[in-house]
């Protein structure tokens, strides 16, 4: 073409290649290099060799199917959940945890020099989980009208295919695996599931079909209290039958004493979301409360509350200390949500004011604040862009924890003109962390970077960074 030879690709789409996995990219996926292209492979650990087979081509990476292990990572262990590797959950259980805090912090670290283009940012080692198992506070389970089979059950006679409760596989909205159990969580939430699972098959009212959508059983979510040790049941259905839940209700209620707070959602729309259009009691309070340091908070059926309680602690205790508050400064928290953070700096500020869209998020915030007497903090309702630049003050911090998306450009821009002396930057999302980062570098210098593991097993990593403003 045009008398310019064209680079001959090292690899082809369908072919077989033997690859010495590299790393562990964001995403946990394994990565390879041939002749210098990236390649991406799932289910492999920096270390192992492996057989892979070519699935997609672009010009600069491929991906790969792996088709064996011929010699395993040093890394590598035996996953303690049967289902490790079909739900798409806790995918990395099969990597040394010292190790996945290893693969973490080089992923941090990788992403702000090679997207944010930072050189030389202090990137603290990642602040472990403890513990590494039973840490998720809520868990959403799908009822599903056609059960998805593991590899192994395949060859099982007699297997009933027309029910399942449990989780997805990874990529999909209608394969279900049906979940004895999830390890990530604390018991006994694993009892409660199979009560749930026992009466709903033995009902003889349909679960919803996720094609047909057609049906009643459509989610179990299990929301635990931490600091009380209590729990709160949401079932989710397609339409009300108080008649058909109040036993499921009683009976929970009767087996486990630690279960304050049974509540039936109820949604017709056809959208995939574990949120209904009203709520019913079926027994006790329709919230639990949990902790976060010496604040107290209460958790509906729908409010947002992190994941992990604990770690959640680990990651504001961090924001704090970035923050530098002496009682004096006036913080500006952009994306408050629920207030956690906005009431976690309340005590070392002058004043805190929460940003936050959401009207469900903000009526959340008020209440905690009112629940935990915090006077000095407000919130302003609107979208980030509208309200950021009519604010009537001056930030001398400014949080942002924004979704993980990140920030928008105009809020980059309107950030730069505020110019908070400094910028304590929540992360969920390395890859927007960097990108954001690198737009605010004009600015400002990335003085520390703090990961914490707030999910082990799985790819996810949370990071604060602390932001100063440049003389």
């Amino acid at each position: 073409m045009n008398g310019v030879d064209q680079p001959v690709s090292p690899v082809r789409k369908g072919q077989a290649v033997d690859l010495e996995i590299e790393t562990l990219a964001f995403g946990g996926r394994g990565l390879a290099r041939v002749d210098g292209l990236a390649v991406f492979v799932d289910h492999t650990l920096p270390g192992d060799r492996v057989s892979a087979r070519i699935t997609r081509k672009k010009s600069n990476f491929a991906e790969a199917r792996l088709l064996e292990v011929l010699s395993p990572s040093p890394f590598r262990v035996l996953p303690q959940c049967p289902y490790c590797g079909h739900c798409g959950g806790c995918r990395l259980q099969i990597l040394d945890y010292d190790k996945q805090l290893d693969c973490k912090h080089e992923q941090v670290a990788d992403a702000l020099r090679h997207i944010g283009l930072v050189e030389n940012v202090p990137v603290h080692p990642v602040m472990p989980a403890d513990p590494v198992w039973g840490y998720r506070n809520k868990m959403e389970f799908s009822f599903a009208d056609r059960r998805w089979l593991l590899p192994e059950e395949m060859e099982m006679e007699n297997i009933d295919t027309s029910f399942a409760l449990g989780l997805h596989v990874p990529g999909t909205f209608h394969k279900v695996i049906d979940v004895d159990a999830c390890l990530l969580l604390p018991e006994p939430g694993n009892a409660i599931l199979g009560d749930v699972r026992a009466y709903a098959r033995a009902s003889g009212v349909p679960a919803y079909g996720l094609k047909s959508h057609q049906g009643f059983w459509r989610f179990l979510m299990l929301r635990h209290s931490v600091a009380h040790d209590n729990w709160m049941v949401n079932i989710v259905t397609a339409a009300e039958d108080r008649r058909l839940l109040q036993p499921l209700a009683d009976l929970l209620a009767d087996r486990y004493p630690e279960v304050v707070s049974v509540v039936n959602n109820i949604t017709a729309r056809k959208a995939g979301v574990a949120q209904g259009e009203y709520e019913i009691l079926l027994h006790g309070a329709p919230f639990i409360s949990d902790r976060l340091g010496r604040f107290s908070f209460d958790i509906s059926a729908n409010s947002f509350f992190q994941t992990n309680t604990r770690g959640a602690e680990r990651l504001y205790t961090v924001a704090r200390e970035y923050a530098g508050l002496t009682g004096s400064q006036t913080v500006v928290d952009l994306y408050c949500g629920t207030g956690t953070i906005a009431i976690w700096l309340s005590g070392a500020a002058k004043e805190v004011i929460g940003l936050e869209i959401n009207d469900s998020c903000l009526a959340d915030a008020v209440n905690n604040c009112r629940t935990n007497n915090v006077s000095n903090v407000r919130f302003v309702a609107g979208d980030v862009k509208e309200t950021l630049p009519r604010l009537d003050c001056r930030a001398d911090v400014l949080v942002i924890d924004p979704p993980r998306a990140g920030m928008h450009k105009d809020v980059v821009e309107q950030v730069l003109a505020m110019a908070p002396p400094r910028i304590v930057y929540v992360s969920c999302n390395p890859a927007t962390l960097a990108r954001d980062v690198a737009m605010l570098s004009e600015a400002y210098t990335v003085a520390e970077v703090q990961p914490v593991d707030m999910f082990p097993h799985t790819p996810h990593i949370e990071c604060v960074a602390r932001l100063d403003k440049k003389a």
